[in-house]
């Protein structure tokens, strides 16, 4: 196997296994929380607190992908377009 083949062979599979954790699990945790949809901070005796809620992800905790995104927007593209 030549070396481009292998690299053309190794990207496309890591393509399609995105593709399917895109259309498995649309939404990953929200990266600025951890998924947690609030943000941690320490009180005076230095004991975890909740404190304010996220706003990256509006308190879900949730983000959509990359990947769904662009589907979603390709999808309303073409149903406006092939509209009657």
């Amino acid at each position: 196997m030549t070396p481009a083949l292998l690299a053309i062979t190794l990207i496309l599979g890591v393509t399609l296994c995105y593709i399917a954790v895109c259309a498995a699990s649309p939404f990953g945790n929200c990266r600025k929380c951890n998924g947690w949809g609030f943000a941690m901070k320490t009180d005076r005796k230095g004991r975890m607190k909740r404190g304010k809620d996220c706003r990256r992800c509006k308190a879900t905790g949730k983000r959509i992908r990359i990947g769904r995104w662009l589907y979603n927007r390709w999808a309303r593209i073409y149903r406006a377009g092939t509209a009657d």
